[in-house]
């Protein structure tokens, strides 16, 4: 008897079935060219319980190979972060005859209020700046953890200091908390391509979960070996932060971001006008730097106050002459700096930080305030000639222009045109 396809359907990409018409009654099958089963084999399970829904579909190209160095991170801090607790512990008195429950308290409410504190500075002075360099930040946040815990270790062997070094220690796991954290959140809104991340940050979690217990049992094999044995405590301690300084590097690395921040436009802008070629996200990402840069440069501020740029209604008259754009550039105390129309769109957000990062780039090699001034003049006319093919060609290369991650404070302002 001939079977007649009715329907065919698929779950993602792991399952395919075909719905038969055979003596006027419909059956389900299996298409035979899939492999087993989803829910029948160990790897389906596993990725049903660790990797969100739709897995790969549903999460950006990048998300398998961060993930992996995520989990090695993961797992090396876990360890690091056993020594630096049987360290703190000793330091409090657990052990020791002499040591009373009071001092031992008094020293762990000293370091969790510090903590607190550094917890809400740091996000109050950093806290705008994490989405636009989330790399640098994340990659930040695990070096600083590892100087808290190389800090944690050392502190019983100076018992004058112990109590100043554990709230230093404190502060600066605040700092990485908060840094983090933040940073995690933004790497998920870009791995999540299917609205999905409280998806992928369940799945984040559980893959943690899943980390830390497989360091738990380590750890119970680890730490029989170091216990009052400095030497081999910082010998695991180094290697194990080692390779969790490497794992995140490799991580931050493997992250392919599409929406411009302040390096990735000043990569592809720079690419642009040096041989007239847009870089792609992936090629542009590649070159980003990932570490925190405390060099000597010329800073760009984006949404300031008029008066850090204009000082009087005539400088106001010669910023707008010949400039229909919903922005003014200036450069003050060896800063580029622009004021951002109420009305500007996110186009002219591109134009302006695309003016701002070639003036910047002149002005190295520029000190005189008059010449300073005529490179703003001739960032406008260059990006009059260039800007709309430059913006076509980045979208056509794939990056995001409907938003940035470019780090604008929210100034804004109006100004009287010649007609009004």
């Amino acid at each position: 008897m001939e079977e007649e396809v009715l329907a065919t359907e698929r779950y993602g990409i792991d399952e395919s079935w075909k719905y038969l018409a055979k003596g006027g009654v419909m059956e389900r099958r299996r298409d035979d060219s899939d492999a087993k089963s989803r829910g029948n084999s160990i790897v389906g399970v596993f990725k049903s319980i660790f990797l969100p829904q739709g897995y790969p579909e549903s999460v950006s190209g990048d998300y398998l190979q961060y993930q992996f160095w995520d989990t090695v991170q993961a797992f090396s801090s876990s360890l690091t972060g056993t020594l630096a607790t049987q360290a703190s512990l000793k330091g409090v008195g657990v052990g020791n005859q002499e040591a009373t429950v009071a001092a031992a308290t008094v020293t762990w409410l000293l370091r969790d209020g510090t903590s607190m504190l550094g917890r809400i500075l740091f996000a109050w002075l950093k806290g705008n700046k994490l989405d636009s360099d989330a790399k640098k930040w994340r990659l930040f946040a695990d070096v600083l953890n590892d100087i808290a815990m190389f800090m944690e270790i050392l502190a019983p062997y100076f018992p004058a200091w112990f109590i100043l070094i554990v709230c230093t220690s404190g502060i600066f796991k605040s700092v990485v908390g908060v840094a983090g954290g933040a940073t995690r959140a933004s790497l998920t809104v870009h791995q999540a391509r299917r609205d999905n991340m409280a998806d992928i940050s369940a799945k984040d979690g559980s893959q943690e979960t899943l980390v830390n217990l497989a360091g738990l049992l380590f750890s119970l094999i680890l730490i029989p070996l170091v216990t009052d044995n400095p030497v081999l405590t910082l010998g695991f301690f180094f290697a194990f932060t080692a390779l969790h300084l490497f794992a995140n590097y490799k991580a931050v690395r493997s992250v392919v971001m599409e929406t411009l921040n302040e390096a990735r436009l000043a990569i592809v802008l720079q690419q642009f006008l040096r041989d007239g070629r847009i870089a792609s996200p992936t090629e542009a990402n590649r070159k980003e730097p990932v570490f925190l840069d405390f060099r000597t440069s010329v800073p760009i501020k984006l949404g300031v106050r008029l008066t850090e740029v204009i000082q009087s209604p005539e400088e106001l008259r010669l910023a707008l002459k010949k400039n229909n754009k919903p922005f003014i550039l200036g450069v003050t105390s060896g800063c580029v700096r622009v004021c951002l129309g109420s009305h500007a769109c996110v186009q002219d957000e591109i134009r302006a930080m695309c003016q701002a990062i070639w003036i910047s780039s002149k002005l190295t090699s520029c000190t005189e305030p008059q010449k300073q001034q005529d490179l703003v003049r001739e960032s406008h006319k260059l990006m009059d000639t260039v800007f709309s093919t430059f913006l076509q060609g980045v979208e056509a290369a794939g990056w995001e222009v409907k938003r940035t991650l470019l780090d604008w404070d929210e100034w804004r302002l109006e100004w009287k045109n010649k007609s009004s």
